[in-house]
């Protein structure tokens, strides 16, 4: 008989997300239904304020993707006020974009979707002298010694038997699926515990340029701290030659690690589960904002990432995208738990957003969802009135069908690699191996970035702001704009609207909004949903390995994605440790 399984919360991830999924009598996955089960209201707290001052409230949506709401809200304060920054403040924001994206994506693979597909236990079993062999033949990386494997090992035995497990214990250990030798366990085993000591050298990029991490300092018109071209102690809190050398060395130890240890581990990963090559693509369609401008974000040019829509795995075409199109851009609330003015029907574009409640879903604890009403705090974006899927591997794909050789040259080698055809790359695995593709194309970069830097402020060149229009009183009365960026996760975008100097509406449409958002009006699924129906089948239901593969692949953030609190300020929930 059919069954309804329900996983919430998902865990190894950032924010609250349950899944419920219906499979039939042989267990395959016939509808799947994401909800989002937290709110905020950053939003709502916008309102009224300084637009200068919206990236430090707007920074707070998420702690995990930290810098980037930070980049979206002031690009879109430039974008409504026609703030142009200065080149040298540009290839700073590059620089620590692109630091967000490496660190996030090496941390996600390692600390959240490796344990997918690793078995941890299993690492107890395995010969070291056979492990340093297996990562020698992969990769060059230094620390691939027996000794270095025999360490990890013991270090992890040691933590199996005090017992006190943590993130471990709950794993679904021994599941039919997991397919690594001992080995390749053991081998990951150890990086995920080298990446935990390489992403707190990583985080040094952004507290030079920003200050602190998380969270680091951003300013409307360029960047917050000033250049100094000497290293004395007046400049000590200026950039200067000890922070830019400094930033070098992370550049240079970023590059090692993804590609000495991620891109060789991810491929050498995904040869032992080549079936999920073949499953949990879902929507087809694929969505990119753009991003990493050379010369600024008003030229399409020269942007490293183009923007644009893919639809029904056309990798011939690149549809153009225009965000202030009303028609191109809407979010709907169909099965949200809070309505619109107009009704649940309705989609509004973000100028017109509206985050208003009225909450309509069940008081916890429930068995189920009600899905053919509201289950979801999440609304459902469309663009054009399709279901679109943002992230790396809409980034990948959009490179490659732009012609970008370094993309197309890199991912030709991994599939030839791994035996597979082009189109392997709509799966689930798909997006993991994407999210590598990206890191190495992306670290490739920061090197030319840095060096642009040096040789403006050795040319004499340090300015890092305009100030042009920083005076309210030039403002027009009403302005409106869009500052969006390609965050770890995906396409992101913030708009505003801006009346007599004061933010009259916020809206953040981010990339967990467009992935994991429920049903639309005319019942489309969104991509989370849409994914876990593409050739999905349980082993065990009590153990649903399968659903969290999938759903991990995307990198969930749903601290992003909700939108908003009980404008009455009535409790709607009690989260209680027993």
């Amino acid at each position: 008989m059919s069954q309804r399984v329900v996983v919430d919360p998902i865990t190894r991830i950032e924010g609250h997300l349950r899944i419920e999924a219906e499979t039939d009598q042989q267990g395959a996955i016939t509808r799947a239904y994401s909800s989002g089960t937290m709110v905020r209201g950053i939003e709502l707290i916008l309102r009224g304020r300084d637009p200068r001052e919206a990236w430090a409230f707007a920074q707070r949506i998420c702690g995990v993707c930290t810098l980037v709401h930070g980049i979206a809200s002031v690009r879109a304060v430039e974008n409504a006020l026609g703030y142009r920054i200065p080149p040298n403040a540009q290839l700073i924001r590059n620089l620590m974009i692109a630091a967000q994206h490496v660190h996030d994506h090496v941390m996600h693979f390692y600390h959240l979707h490796a344990l997918d597909w690793v078995d941890v236990v299993s690492a107890l079993k395995a010969d070291p002298k056979a492990t340093s062999a297996l990562a020698q033949s992969i990769s060059a990386y230094a620390k691939s010694s027996p000794g270095y494997f025999a360490d990890t090992q013991k270090r992890l035995r040691t933590f199996v038997e005090s017992g006190q497990l943590g993130i471990f214990a709950n794993g679904f250990w021994g599941h039919p699926d997991f397919k690594l030798p001992p080995e390749a366990n053991l081998m990951a085993v150890a990086h995920y515990l080298e990446a935990l000591a390489w992403q707190r050298e990583v985080v040094q990029l952004h507290t030079v340029f920003g200050g602190k991490n998380p969270h680091p300092n951003f300013l409307v018109g360029g960047a917050p701290s000033p250049i100094s071209a000497t290293a004395g102690h007046e400049a000590a809190t200026a950039v200067n030659i000890v922070g830019l050398d400094q930033v070098r060395n992370v550049i240079a130890r970023m590059k090692e690690f993804v590609t000495e240890v991620y891109l060789p581990d991810t491929l050498a990963i995904a040869s032992f589960y080549k079936d999920w090559f073949a499953r949990g693509e879902g929507i087809g369609n694929f969505l990119t904002y753009g991003d990493f401008p050379a010369k600024g974000m008003d030229d399409p040019a020269s942007w490293l990432i183009p923007g644009g829509a893919i639809l029904g795995r056309d990798l011939s075409k690149i549809v153009p995208i225009d965000l202030n199109d009303a028609a191109q851009i809407q979010e709907f609330v169909a099965h949200s738990w809070y309505d619109y003015s107009a009704g649940k029907t309705q989609g509004l574009h973000p100028y017109d957003g509206q985050t208003a409640l009225h909450y309509t879903g069940p008081k916890p604890p429930y068995q189920q969802l009600n899905v053919e009403e509201s289950y979801s705090w999440l609304k459902s974006p469309r663009w054009r009135g399709q279901a679109m899927e943002v992230g790396p591997l809409a980034r990948v794909l959009v490179l490659y069908a732009s012609g970008h050789e370094p993309t197309r040259a890199l991912a030709t080698a991994a599939l030839r690699q791994l035996d597979l055809p082009l189109e392997a790359m709509f799966s689930t695995l798909g997006r993991t191996a994407a999210r590598a593709l990206e890191s190495k194309i992306i670290v490739e970069q920061m090197s030319g970035w840095l060096d642009s830097l040096i040789g403006n402020i050795k040319g004499g060149d340090i300015a890092v702001h305009n100030p042009q229009l920083w005076d309210p009183a030039t403002w027009p009365s009403e302005a409106r704009g869009v500052g969006f960026m390609e965050a770890p996760r995906g396409a992101l975008a913030h708009w505003i609207v801006i009346k007599d100097g004061k933010i009259d509406n916020y809206q953040a449409v981010v990339p967990s909004t467009w992935n994991a958002g429920p049903r639309d009006p005319k019942g489309q699924p969104g991509p989370y949903e849409a994914a876990l129906m593409d050739r999905h089948k349980l082993y065990d239901p009590k153990q649903p390995l399968e659903i969290q593969r999938t759903i991990h692949s995307f990198d969930p953030c749903i601290a992003c994605a909700v939108h908003v609190v009980d404008g009455h300020g009535e409790e709607l929930m009690q989260i209680r440790v027993r």
